[in-house]
């Protein structure tokens, strides 16, 4: 029994001491397979980036990198590009060496595919590439997808066309004899609805000539497919507050389809400085509109926020419109849209609005005063004027010195009290919009403006030009086929019109907000 016990207790303790053996092999196999797994897997992703198949995100958003946006040469370089903007804008639109929103690279801003809404913008402007550029390309980045520009003066000049020409969607339409001629068959001249704005000089006539351009834009608006289209200046931003994406395509899709206009009110800038250059990337303290604002508050600050001036804006406060593009529609002054079957079904804006840049630059004092030929009185400004305000700057521009201007410009127009700033500001009458400045900054910094003045500057290969030639053929004979279908149109239903209603309504103005006297 003794002999048996001793013989088996050895083979006992050996296969307890064989246990641990066995498991620390088994532990060291796997911490081998742990570390040899990512150092596999590296190796077979620096193996494949090697080859060319993987593109690294961090190569691709680099500075250096080229970069593809509308009408853009992938191989021009950095240098090239600084060369070539040098000329006007290269200080605003230049590009910076500090790369904040990377993402803007990769878009191509070229809405031709099946978004829905499709929504264009048309405009009238004199304005340079430094003005127009940033204008575009932000209403791209919110949603719109085609612009009808009416060129002349320096947007019509042959080095900034050129650049506007380039950019996939933008339609330009030069002020030219042809276009005088037709224009000048327009039903408009016949109806008493603009009548009262007839051959007056300054603004009066800018109001016809953009109700002209905008009868016009909605033809092309129609002939594109399009489903929205606004009337816009140059020194405004449409600002889609109250949608999630700051989306205007967004925006209008949630709107009802029983409704035809969308109104949204103005807000104002307020420049805190003389020195602005870049208004887009300058500004962001704007004044409310009287309708995004309780009665009680707008009325109790109102002397405080018109400063001495005439009103409460500086310049118009009934803001601007969409429309849907449907049958009969046509303008109703550079505000609003109207149709010649029906009153349009209305709705205004709660938290979306279109910010005007007004009076933003010292030189906005001369530039408005060269444009008119109006003797500075006050009798005679009020043929050339709708605002009191533009009249007032109109004849200090054009009776004071510069400096004389400039003490007026900074009393007038530029806000110098920080206490009364931040008053208004938690009065909430004032308040601080940064979206527009952020992404025209991203813009910028992308490149997306020289990169494209440097690709418009290379010369056109034989097929680019062979293809443009077809295009303005196709669309100009489109559009002279549409006109005369439009002429036909209202010969037909000129009686209806007159038929359905007694009243014309008369075309809207810009309008002042209401003043302290409209309290009731």
């Amino acid at each position: 029994m003794a002999g048996s016990y001793s013989s088996t207790r050895p083979a006992s303790s050996s296969s307890l001491h064989s246990s641990p053996q066995s498991s620390q092999v088994f532990n060291s196999k796997i911490l081998l397979l742990l570390t040899l797994l990512p150092l596999s897997l590296a190796a077979f992703a620096f193996v494949l980036q090697w080859r060319g198949e993987i593109d690294d995100p961090t190569t691709r958003w680099t500075p250096k990198d080229r970069l593809e946006f509308p009408g853009m040469d992938a191989s021009t370089s950095s240098e090239h590009v600084t060369t070539n903007s040098a000329s006007g804008c290269a200080e605003i639109l230049g590009q910076s060496r500090s790369v904040s929103f990377p993402y803007y690279r990769d878009w191509k801003f070229n809405y031709t595919s099946d978004l829905k809404p499709k929504i264009c913008i048309t405009t009238s402007t004199s304005a340079g590439l430094e003005q127009i550029l940033p204008w575009i390309f932000y209403h791209k980045v919110i949603g719109v997808s085609t612009f009808f520009l009416f060129v002349e003066g320096k947007a019509a000049s042959p080095g900034v066309s050129k650049v506007l020409e380039s950019i996939p969607e933008v339609k330009l339409i030069y002020r030219t004899r042809e276009l005088e001629e037709l224009q000048a068959k327009s039903r408009i001249w016949n109806e008493t609805w603009l009548s009262s704005f007839f051959y007056k000089p300054c603004n009066y006539e800018l109001f016809v000539k953009q109700s002209l351009n905008m009868e016009m834009a909605i033809i092309m608006a129609r002939e594109a497919d399009m489903d929205w289209i606004l009337h816009l200046d140059t020194d405004e931003l449409i600002h889609p507050a109250g949608t999630r994406e700051y989306s205007l395509r967004k925006l209008l899709s949630d709107i009802p389809k029983y409704v035809d206009m969308v109104v949204f009110p103005n807000y104002e800038s307020s420049v805190e400085r003389d020195d602005i250059k870049d208004p887009f990337s300058e500004v962001s303290m704007f004044k409310k509109n009287y309708d995004h604002l309780p009665k009680d508050t707008y009325f109790g600050n109102y002397k405080e926020s018109t400063r001495g001036n005439p009103n409460y804006f500086l310049t118009y406060g009934n803001g601007k419109s969409a429309a849907r593009v449907q049958h009969h529609l046509r303008p109703n002054g550079a505000h609003r849209w109207h149709n010649y079957m029906k009153t349009p079904n209305e709705i205004k804006l709660d938290e979306a609005a279109v910010l005007h840049y007004t009076y933003t630059k010292f030189s906005d004092l001369t530039s408005r005063r060269d444009r008119c030929g109006c003797k500075p009185t006050k009798d005679d400004v009020k043929r050339c004027f709708m605002l009191e305000f533009d009249r007032s700057a109109f004849i200090i521009a054009s009776t004071a010195t510069e400096e004389e201007m400039l003490s007026w410009y900074r009393e007038h127009v530029v806000w110098t009290d920080k206490t009364l700033n931040m008053k208004l500001i938690r009065k909430g009458i004032l308040t601080r919009i940064h979206a527009p400045m952020v992404i025209m900054q991203g813009l910028r910094e992308a490149g997306t403006y020289t990169s494209l003045i440097a690709s418009a500057q290379s010369p056109p290969s034989g097929v680019e030009l062979l293809s443009r030639a077809i295009n303005n053929n196709t669309s100009s004979k489109a559009f002279e086929g549409k006109n005369n279908d439009k002429t036909k149109e209202a010969k037909l239903t000129g009686r209806k019109v007159l038929e359905m209603s007694d009243l014309v309504l008369s075309a809207v103005p810009p309008l002042p907000p209401p003043t302290i006297n409209d309290d009731i």
